[in-house]
């Protein structure tokens, strides 16, 4: 632990004062790097909105198709093993480069997104290259990788007494009011668990929008992720220093939104336990 997390972190905090290119020693410059990020760096400011707007749209978006899919597959069906294996795949793939560049082909000009809408008589575009879509594809990838929240909703849903769902069907309760009534307030703890991780994860994206974009970011800076530009500040310009202090705002930032999830769980989250 000393040697390989809380030394570099330490490090990584000093850094983050110094004027550091990785060939010179570290100069020391006070608190200039951060004061350069929120007022003299536009592709910073850039970032942020990019990362935010991800991380707003592909949490929720994930979190409610796992949560569907582990209603779903917590039925009794034929089969139900062997489908919670093949939709669990994507959360195994979906991280890696291979699946990356699979995404940049598919919604590429020629894809198979662009050959189905053909079909209907719709001229295909490029959705990785326009500004306006290529985020979007991002999202979309990140709400296929489903399948650990899945596992763990499943495991939640494993967990509600049937016998709640009998005195509610007794009571005339339809699967809308059991679903709103018994299914999510059980599952509170689960979610908020889900909640924390997809957030954390979420803000620490990085291999999608580097192979998409080609590492720049692009088109236009609107795949520009946080980790993305971090990455370029420090082992593309060899600005060590400059990325050392993103890292340690990413960290504050990601911090405070955990805060805020813990602070607000005490209004929506509940407990068997309590009283």
């Amino acid at each position: 632990m000393l040697l390989f997390l809380a030394g570099p972190t330490l490090v990584s905090l000093y850094l983050s004062f110094t004027n550091f290119n990785l060939l010179n020693p570290p100069k020391w410059i006070g608190m200039m790097n951060y004061v350069r990020l929120f007022t003299m760096d536009s592709r910073y400011l850039t970032s942020l909105r990019v990362t935010f707007t991800y991380v707003a749209f592909a949490v929720p978006l994930n979190l409610a198709f796992a949560l569907a899919l582990a209603m779903l597959l917590n039925a009794k069906i034929k089969g139900l093993g062997l489908y919670r294996a093949v939709y669990y795949v994507p959360s195994l793939l979906g991280g890696s480069v291979a699946i990356a560049i699979l995404w940049r082909q598919v919604f590429g000009p020629n894809g198979i997104v662009a050959q189905i809408l053909a079909v209907f008589g719709i001229q295909g575009a490029s959705w990785v290259s326009s500004p306006n879509s290529a985020l979007w594809t991002l999202i979309i990838l990140h709400v296929w990788q489903f399948g650990s929240p899945m596992i763990i909703f499943l495991a939640g849903l494993k967990q509600i007494p049937k016998e709640l769902y009998e005195a509610a069907v007794v009571d005339g309760a339809g699967r809308w009011q059991q679903f709103r009534m018994i299914t999510v307030p059980m599952l509170t703890p689960v979610i908020f668990f889900n909640l924390i991780l997809q957030i954390i994860n979420s803000f620490q994206a990085f291999t999608p929008a580097f192979i998409v974009s080609g590492g720049t970011g692009g088109p236009l800076d609107s795949t520009l992720f946080y980790t993305l530009y971090l990455y370029l500040q420090g082992f593309g310009n060899f600005r060590m220093g400059y990325a050392s202090a993103m890292g340690w705002v990413l960290l504050i930032i990601i911090g405070a939104f955990t805060a805020l999830a813990f602070l607000s769980s005490k209004y929506w989250v509940h407990y068997e336990d309590e009283r």
